[in-house]
């Protein structure tokens, strides 16, 4: 695929903004309210949709994302509005991925037909943990037997199904783990996040974590954790397609490789971003209010609630495409560096930078790609950082 084609498409992010509770891990743009008009909201969406999607029209659509927040408790009346909203303001291709976010509880796992009647084709539940001890300390609302009648569910209703699981969790071993990660792979799909615990500032858990309410395991424990799941996950034909994400071949989530792949999206809602690539090819980086009931406000006053919008130098651009692109088991591809610089690997990194994260096993270079190994994944910051310092080009 040539760059043009890639800049003639464009991915949709909608962000629903609020929860029933609040994990004590989670630092996304998440809240807890009493009441949501709903009404009010799906107007909103609908309305800074059409604004900001101004002059992206040309593009083809390849992707729909709910994300949140919980966006399972909008309104399946809400999401269909949405979605034919864009599917009138862009062309399609077909097939578009549609995803929702949801919860495995009840309330919300009773409602995916409505779902699907909306247009959903694609669920991704947050179950995180099939063990009811660890499900309580990470604040989640389920228990186990919860997690396996939404997925039982899921799969009654669409044909792609994922889940999240979170390991290397205080005092968590890695028998358990595994034990734990074969039961999920029995309920499993064609593909699942599985990402590693993080203590983010502004969380609960960090304010618990500095208090010593509990203990973290060590980076080399962190390390095993990983390894193990990659290979558990690889022998049941679910491959490490990205640094936490795993999928049969071609079931890969098509909305995330537009992020990682650095390709254009459009994010709708509060404090959501984007990345768009005009006519003139300049690439640009928009943000809209964070706090839901300004940003309602400001959409109703003024039809979008934009507050950021950069136009990104060369540098910016290169710095997202290695951080992001990293990530992928497929890497950077080196036509795409080229197109971005004007340069060759050679000439766009110091050798000796390159020469001593190839000599370690951190990366890999072929005529085609950089990738970072299984072993640079694990140290990714590190490597990115490398080879960002010795970038031969000007701010």
């Amino acid at each position: 695929m040539n760059s043009e084609q890639i800049r003639s498409k464009i991915g949709l992010y909608i962000h629903w903004p609020f929860c029933l509770s609040k994990c004590p891990y989670c630092d996304f743009n998440s809240h807890v309210v009493d009441s949501v008009d709903h009404s009010r909201w799906e107007k909103a969406l609908v309305n800074e949709l059409t604004f900001l999607s101004r002059n992206q029209n040309q593009k083809k659509l390849t992707s729909i994302f709910f994300g949140g927040g919980t966006p399972s408790l909008m309104r399946p009346e809400t999401v269909f509005e949405v979605i034919e909203t864009a599917k009138k303001l862009w062309g399609v291709q077909q097939p578009i991925e549609i995803t929702l976010e949801a919860n495995p509880s009840s309330i919300e796992y009773q409602t995916f037909s409505s779902f699907k009647q909306a247009g959903i084709n694609r669920i991704s539940l947050g179950i995180q943990a099939f063990d009811n001890k660890a499900l309580s300390f990470l604040g989640r609302s389920h228990d186990r037997l919860d997690a396996v009648n939404a997925l039982e569910a899921a799969h009654k209703s669409f044909d792609k199904v994922s889940f999240d699981l979170i390991y290397a969790r205080p005092q968590q071993t890695i028998k358990s783990w595994l034990l734990e990660l074969g039961q999920a792979l029995d309920l499993a799909g064609e593909h699942m996040s599985v990402y590693q615990l993080t203590i983010e500032k502004g969380t609960a858990f960090y304010s618990q974590y500095k208090n010593g309410d509990f203990e973290m395991p060590s980076s080399e424990t962190a390390a095993n954790f990983y390894e193990v799941t990659n290979e558990k996950m690889g022998s049941a034909g679910l491959q490490n397609y990205e640094i936490s994400n795993y999928a049969q071949l071609g079931s890969e989530c098509q909305h995330n490789m537009i992020y990682w792949r650095s390709e254009d999206y459009l994010g709708v809602g509060p404090g959501a971003h984007s990345r768009l690539t005009d006519n003139a090819g300049e690439r640009r980086a928009t943000r809209s209010l964070t706090a839901p009931f300004s940003w309602l406000k400001e959409v109703e006053t003024n039809g979008h609630a934009l507050v950021e919008q950069t136009i990104l130098s060369t540098s910016e651009q290169l710095t997202e495409t290695i951080m992001m692109g990293l990530r992928l088991k497929e890497g950077v591809s080196l036509k795409k560096l080229n197109k971005l610089t004007g340069k060759t690997l050679e000439q766009l990194f110091d050798a000796e930078a390159l020469r001593l994260l190839t000599n370690e096993g951190y990366v890999k270079v072929d005529n085609f790609y950089l990738r970072a190994t299984d072993s640079g994944r694990q140290r990714l910051n590190g490597v990115v950082r490398c080879l960002l310092d010795s970038v031969n080009i000007p701010n």
